[in-house]
């Protein structure tokens, strides 16, 4: 291999393993994250064959920390949070703590000191974030009400280890030289918390200002690529100038990039654009993990692999579910909760990497913990399916229409029209068609979009049309005519579909913006497909022939009225 090239060699080399192996761990029905820690282990060096540069690849991965935190702040809603912050602010605090206690009485057995001990028992502590969402779309529990105190649950944990990650190094210090608050270490400790409380207030108070507003001012520009740029400068820029001024993670800094940059209305967007590169760098991030891990560890400690997988797997997830139980929530939430936490993952692998850095954790604990993150994520499928064989015909109950408006349900409605996006087209078919008094519902995944509509008295519902249940909450079943005005091609072919699947009387107009794009819809089963060009063809067209045959001028009104539709 070229030696110049290293940089390329080590991104090819991932990023090509990590689909191979991504897509035969979901072939055999398991997380794709398992795929891409193999491929990790493929090229790391304690494998045969190509090793890819480990600096190179930590320095990768910071970047897919950065967009990892950033896409987690650019998702938190503290809306959400608080419906079930009676459950799950108490219950993860507590959880951590006994999980915690629990890696640091394995550690203590194994002979290391109190500091290390304290980083095992956190990186045992925390959930991935990205392993249970992805599990709970895939089971439909994201809109239940078990699903959504999971992930407050697990919101709250990563707020948990986001505040662990600034304490570790002062406190790490402190442990160090021997438990005692002398006066050099409070003096560092409080400089620290400071330093942090001042980068939280500047980004609370002038970031939720400044962010949106730039944000919204390139938007105006029309131009995709700024747009992206913009966010993508506001994530990194914000990530590395908190770590250079304010000495705290990027980590943390970019958590906050992406939640003041949810106060926009645009954030559905800024995360839709950088969608790809986030998946691409957090793809990155898992394989350079996967380098850090020595196989032989399985071999070499299995008792302490075994123990490490206990406490994952049954020791967290039976407080979860006590916990649970103990505020007389039904069986199935408290199993479906446990059964969430028995896993660990990104959080897990930052804390270890900080760990290492700072000296703290030995070698022998970053392999334990990555022993036991390949094998709970792999569990954790097998786990759910199970859960899902105990509960197959207990279902959620619905939301009161009161407390949750954006879950509104209109399945009682028929006859009426489903508008699917809100955007610029979906807003003028709503305004034309409630001049003429048609009962229609609106969904869309702006929240407060939703909210505006709602509030304005027109039936709207919140969410993906392509999740399940969300068609059907429109009253998809009932319905008369389906228009989709999303501009998605795939998006809206899987709209069709599953209308199809549930009202095949339903008539169906969908909008593209290519050909292929028109034939993809026409064979998903959609009865007419507008295309913007075709369309504006066909009026400039007509109205050439009704200039050439009259030129009295009508042509001309109707065409300023067409500029300005």
């Amino acid at each position: 291999m070229p030696h110049h090239v290293p940089l390329i060699a080590t991104m090819v080399a991932a990023i090509v393993l990590a689909f191979v192996f991504g897509a035969l761990a979901h072939r055999l029905r398991l997380s794709p994250l398992v795929g891409y820690l193999l491929a990790g282990v493929a090229i790391g060096p304690f494998t045969p064959g190509f090793v890819g540069d480990m600096q190179l690849a930590s320095q990768l991965a910071e970047i897919g920390v950065i967009l990892l935190m950033f896409g987690v702040g650019l998702h938190f809603s503290l809306d959400d949070l608080m419906k079930v912050r009676a459950i799950a602010v108490p219950g993860a605090v507590v959880q951590i703590a006994i999980a915690t206690a629990m890696g640091w009485a394995l550690a203590s057995f194994l002979g290391w000191n109190l500091a290390a001990g304290l980083v095992f028992g956190l990186a045992l502590s925390v959930a991935s974030t990205v392993v249970l969402l992805r599990a709970l779309e895939q089971l439909n529990l994201f809109r239940t009400e078990r699903g959504r105190i999971a992930i407050g649950w697990l919101i709250v944990e990563d707020l948990a280890m986001v505040l662990a990650l600034v304490l570790l190094p002062p406190v790490s210090r402190m442990l160090e030289s021997g438990g005692g608050l002398d006066g050099e270490v409070l003096l560092s400790l409080a400089w620290t918390l400071g330093k942090v409380a001042l980068f939280v207030a500047l980004m609370l108070v002038g970031g939720r200002r400044i962010v949106p507003w730039v944000l919204e001012r390139i938007a105006r520009t029309g131009s995709r690529e700024l747009f992206t740029l913009c966010v993508l400068a506001l994530a990194l820029g914000i990530a590395y100038g908190s770590a250079t001024l304010f000495s705290v993670s990027f980590a943390l800094g970019a958590f906050f990039a992406g939640m003041v940059l949810n106060e926009s209305d645009l954030s559905h967007r800024a995360a839709e654009q950088t969608l790809p590169l986030q998946d691409a760098f957090a793809v990155l991030f898992f394989v350079s993990v996967g380098m850090l891990f020595d196989p032989s560890v399985l071999t070499r400690s299995p008792w302490a692999v075994l123990a490490t997988l206990a406490i994952i797997l049954l020791g967290k997830s039976a407080a979860a579910f006590g916990l649970v139980l103990l505020f007389r929530y039904p069986l199935r939430t408290a199993v479906t909760v446990a059964v969430s936490l028995a896993q660990i993952g990104e959080f897990s692998f930052i804390l270890v990497a900080l760990g290492m850095q700072l000296g703290i954790l030995p070698e022998e604990g970053q392999g334990l913990i990555l022993a036991g993150a390949l094998l709970s994520i792999t569990a954790n499928p097998l786990l759910f399916a199970a859960v899902q064989r105990l509960f197959p015909d207990e279902a959620e109950p619905l939301p009161p229409a009161d407390t949750a408006p954006e879950l509104r349900d209109y399945q009682a409605l028929s006859g009426h029209v489903i508008i699917v996006g809100h955007g610029r087209v979906g807003r003028y078919v709503t305004q034309a068609l409630q001049a003429e008094d048609r009962p229609l519902v609106v969904i869309d995944l702006q929240r407060e979009r939703v909210k505006g509509l709602q509030a304005a008295g027109v039936r709207a519902v919140y969410g993906n049309a392509n999740a399940a249940g969300i068609l059907e909450r429109a009253g998809v079943q009932g319905a008369s005519l389906l228009l989709v005005t999303v501009p998605d091609a795939l998006e809206g072919g899987g709209v069709v579909q599953q209308a199809r699947s549930v009202n095949p009387s339903v008539a169906i107009a969908a909008r593209a913006h290519s050909d292929e794009a028109v034939e993809l819809l026409d064979r998903t089963g959609a009865d007419a497909v507008f295309m913007g060009e075709r369309e504006i063809a066909r009026r400039m067209i007509d109205y050439a022939g009704r200039a050439a045959g009259d030129g009295d001028g009508d042509g001309a009104d109707e065409a300023g009225v067409l500029a300005t539709t």
